[in-house]
């Protein structure tokens, strides 16, 4: 089961390079489409001679890539603002803020945390290498919708164990009313084949032994290109003959645009992950046409039921919003017993924020915070036991696993995924013995499960290195 998405990621990324230049730290905040941007900030400052760093307590430079999907997002990123600008160190480094909070409220930021040095628009990426040290010299941008769309041409320093996410696409057209995404990613645009082809095999070289597509709406890849509905299916198609990659998954099915043919080619490919992320948000009739949602709650479970039929075996996510503008009690009954009879695997959800801007955040039948919570609360014990059902029933199988590295809790522990977990937001395969490679994949006996995590030991190591080898203790 999982609670997100919610909280923004907070990572410092980065490894010390040998050359010149300032020292860099930078702050990845949000979503894997945002730290994809945070690792092509990182490769433009190291192909540029600049020395890319994780101490950030001895950086000359260091950079906040901020969220400003909902309300959580956005006091996470100013509050890790304000904390870079306390503690610069004894080297008082030079704070810049990049990313989504820039493009949509950068003027406001500059006048309320005049400790900040700079910022750096989502269509400056490519030049980050450049105002890294002009300091004041950077003021905000106006409030704009970011036009560029980066690709294999861009440098980047892929900073994941054994993962690389491929952002397949820029910007959303879809009219969701509580979104504010494209009000400054975009109109959507999608990148070409040959480009993405290409810089998947750089992250397979890389050491990316699975590519993770997304974008705002993946589903849609392609369309714009001419490709029709099938530009997913055609993109995975080519990355299947031109990668050596041993597992791609693709994130954020929009239902209305989902291709069938996409799950018969994910039924016949071993190295198409079966696994499906659709985010529904809601299931009632009503508040799917105050959201502008397309579909029905009778098209979405008939949706996922085609899935298991066509994918045995696969592993279904879904996200939704509780507490959006007129949900009554009977409107949350409704997606209570939505999610007990869709039986997901994964289910993720959030409380409806009222975004600037957008059509929800003028809406009547405001739902209090406190009872958006406990639906929330609630929403999530209905989905616990479908989740903890499908990993009990895994006890006794060995898994192909990603072995991502030691465990954050504990370094007794390695940690990695099955194909039914996707990086971040699924749970976690915990590895209680055994050898492996961070990074590398594994056989895992799987000898208990719980709601969120799975506990297993290796049994083999499918790929083996002496150097990096780590060891459960």
């Amino acid at each position: 089961m999982s609670k997100s998405p919610p909280k923004p990621a907070r990572v410092a990324i980065g490894a010390v390079s040998s050359s010149g230049g300032r020292r860099v730290g930078l702050i990845s905040l949000g979503c894997p489409k945002n730290h994809v941007d945070s690792e092509v900030m990182l490769g433009r400052l190291e192909a540029e001679g600049h020395v890319v760093t994780d101490d950030l307590a001895n950086a000359d430079t260091v950079i906040v890539n901020t969220c400003g999907f909902i309300e959580e997002a956005k006091q996470e990123s100013i509050d890790t603002i304000l904390e870079v600008a306390e503690n610069r160190g004894a080297r008082g480094a030079e704070l810049l803020v990049a990313g989504c909070m820039v493009n949509r409220y950068g003027a406001e930021l500059a006048s309320a945390i005049p400790e900040i040095d700079g910022f750096i628009s989502l269509d400056d990426l490519r030049e980050v290498d450049g105002l890294v040290g002009l300091g004041g010299d950077i003021g905000p941008p106006a409030a704009t919708r970011s036009q560029r769309l980066f690709d294999h041409r861009d440098p980047r320093r892929l900073t994941t164990s054994g993962y690389g996410y491929l952002k397949v696409a820029e910007g959303c057209n879809n009219p969701c009313t509580f979104c504010a995404i494209p009000l400054w990613r975009g109109r959507f645009r999608s990148r070409t084949i040959e480009s993405l082809v290409t810089e998947a095999r750089e992250l397979v070289a890389a050491g990316a032994g699975e590519l993770v597509l997304v974008a705002q709406d993946t589903t849609r890849y392609g369309e714009d290109l001419g490709l029709g509905r099938h530009g997913l299916l055609r993109l995975v198609e080519a990355l299947l003959a031109g990668t050596t990659a041993r597992w791609i998954r693709f994130l954020y099915a929009y239902p209305t645009t989902l291709d069938p043919e996409l799950l018969s080619l994910m039924a016949a490919e071993e190295r198409f992950c079966s696994y499906l992320d659709m985010p529904l948000q809601h299931s009632h009739p009503d508040i799917l046409r105050a959201m502008r949602r397309g579909g029905s709650d009778r098209r979405y479970l008939q949706q996922l039921e085609t899935a298991r039929e066509t994918v045995p075996g696969i592993w279904l996510r879904s996200t939704f919003i509780v507490g959006f503008p007129g949900e009554d009690d009977e409107h949350f009954r409704h997606l209570e017993s939505f999610v007990d009879q869709a039986g997901l695997d994964h289910c993720g959800g959030f409380t409806f924020s009222p975004e600037d801007g957008t059509p929800a955040a003028d809406l009547v039948g405001r739902v209090g915070r406190e009872v958006a919570a406990q639906r929330h609360h609630r929403l999530l014990e209905v989905q616990r036991p479908h989740s903890l059902a499908r990993r009990k029933r895994l006890v006794g199988s060995t898994l192909l696993t990603l072995v991502e590295g030691v465990s954050s809790e504990t370094e007794h522990l390695l940690e990695g995924r099955h194909e039914g977990l996707a990086p971040g937001i699924d749970g976690r395969l915990l590895l209680a013995d055994g050898t492996a490679q961070p990074g590398t994949f594994a056989q895992v006996e799987v000898v208990d499960a719980y709601a969120d995590d799975i506990i297993g030991h290796i049994v083999s190591s499918a790929e083996h290195a002496e150097e990096g080898t780590a060891q459960c203790l």
